[in-house]
């Protein structure tokens, strides 16, 4: 079956058809290690951390890069204020290190698979490897870029098609566009490449002088070192289409590479209807959520989503995820008493479990529909939990629930990265506790003593317990 991805470029939705049969080369736009990551940088973590599983589980052999900007004005900025008194040099590198740290713990605390490669923008402009020099000077070379007093310039007037990924006019950007105080460019849209030292940021040597790169070409230089001139899949917010992802093919196809096949963009989040921000005392970071709510909440909450559309977080919206991950819980406790009840050695599959299953691919496979895809994981449990409630009798039961059981888990761990963990609840009562109980309850009810054997439902009820009765005994399960 194949797989069609909606292409930024092309605007349209596309089969997929990689460079190399069964090898992709994908690349997502990284942190800026200057704070701790928030919601919505984990969101953009976990669209593509799903759409790599899937490409995983499809057979293909991905390799996955991330890139991190470990120097820039935000990064100068947080060092000058958090650090004063510091050597600047010495404070941006802490500063970078320290989030680039806390970032790292907050993907794994989130279940984000690491990347295969995670570049820095530092190592592409060091003396070892000073690759975005080289860069720049072929694009000088072939007359795409120039040299301002020690800055350099993108020439926006050589590019090709300027504006084919945002789908803007060149003249309409331009009525809009002012040279900045300080800009040594001839055309307000010309983009730097390499920005001449200013006093104590941190600078690395180039033919042009000593500075630094600018942000767009940390991208391509990186992204080309890796995969190669052309790879199959670039990803990143919906926000970076534009200036930043303009400017890369920009200077990829001025340098003679033909870049990225299939551009993905991700909506954006926001929060009770308005963008995150600190002065609007909404900015809620990955860590603060993820000591409330476990991990699986906040991914069944993005998950809901097309991975292209907008999503607005509440605290509400929350709590219906995080209900809806016990659904799980549930089920996987039933089945398995199923298997307590009846031993099984092979492995039966029933034409529910296939119509589920079949469903989930398809949904996938259209553009990474994961709104459709978490429903027809839902119709499996729902599914499942009737096929256990009706059909005690049928052969090969216990076989059926079990494979229902390692489908659920194959598509919802491997593809959409669930934990599906216990809830931990502190109930205050055993296991054994509760069987004894359900033994008294059922002894109650065989001397129709209904007074006792309610007592005893409501006792489990007031710890969490639900009792649910069979004509083949009582089990229980978790109050959600």
């Amino acid at each position: 079956m194949p797989i069609f991805i909606y292409n930024s470029l092309t605007r349209k939705k596309e089969e997929f058809i990689p460079c190399q049969p069964k090898k992709i080369g994908m690349y997502v736009c990284g942190p800026t290690v200057y704070d701790l990551p928030h919601i919505g940088h984990a969101r953009s973590a976990y669209v593509f951390d799903v759409i790599r599983r899937y490409l995983i589980y499809r057979g293909y052999e991905v390799k996955f890069v991330r890139n991190v900007t470990d120097v820039d004005d935000k990064i100068i900025d947080k060092a000058q204020n958090e650090l004063k008194g510091q050597d600047l040099n010495t404070a941006v590198k802490e500063i970078s290190t320290k989030y680039l740290a806390l970032y790292h713990e907050d993907m794994k605390s989130l279940g984000i698979l690491d990347p295969d490669v995670e570049p820095k923008a530092t190592e592409y402009v060091s003396p070892e490897k000073p690759l975005m020099q080289k860069f720049i000077g072929e694009l000088i070379q072939r007359g795409c870029a120039y040299v301002s007093e020690g800055d350099v310039y993108f020439d926006i007037k050589k590019a090709e098609n300027y504006g084919k990924l945002s789908n803007q006019a060149i003249e309409k950007m331009e009525a809009g566009s002012r040279i900045a105080l300080g800009e040594k460019k001839k055309d307000p849209l010309d983009f730097a490449l390499w920005k001449s030292v200013k006093p104590g940021e941190p600078a690395w040597d180039s033919p042009w002088g000593s500075g630094r790169p600018g942000w767009h070409i940390e991208c391509s230089v990186m992204s080309s070192d890796i995969l190669g001139d052309e790879f199959d899949i670039h990803g990143g917010g919906i926000d970076l289409i534009f200036p930043h992802h303009e400017n890369e093919v920009a200077q990829s196809e001025g340098s003679g590479k033909k870049f990225a096949r299939y551009w993905m963009h991700h909506g954006l989040l926001t929060i009770n209807g308005q963008k995150m921000s600190k002065s609007l005392g909404n900015f809620i970071t990955l860590k603060d959520l993820l000591n409330k709510y476990p991990a699986d909440a906040l991914k069944i909450f993005y998950l809901q989503a097309h991975y292209s559309s907008p999503i607005d977080f509440t605290w509400g919206r929350l709590e219906e995820a995080y209900r809806s991950t016990q659904r799980f819980e549930i089920l996987f406790h039933r089945t398995e008493q199923v298997r307590k009840m009846c031993m099984t050695k092979s492995a039966e599959t029933a034409e529910f479990i296939e119509i589920n299953k079949n469903n989930f691919i398809k949904a996938m496979n259209d553009n990474f529909n994961t709104p459709n895809a978490l429903a027809s994981l839902f119709d499996l449990v729902n599914d499942t939990n009737k096929f256990i409630d009706q059909e005690k009798g049928v052969g090969h039961y216990a076989e059926i629930v079990n494979e229902a059981e390692r489908v659920i888990k194959d598509l919802a761990v491997n593809i959409l990265g669930l934990e599906l963990k216990p809830a931990k609840l502190n109930i205050g009562i055993s296991e054994d506790q509760i069987k004894l109980m359900i033994v008294d309850r059922t002894n109650a009810k065989r001397n129709e003593d209904y007074a006792l054997a309610d007592k005893i439902r409501k006792e489990l009820e007031s710890k969490g317990i639900v009792l649910e009765d069979a004509k083949d005994g009582t089990t229980w399960r978790r109050k959600l």
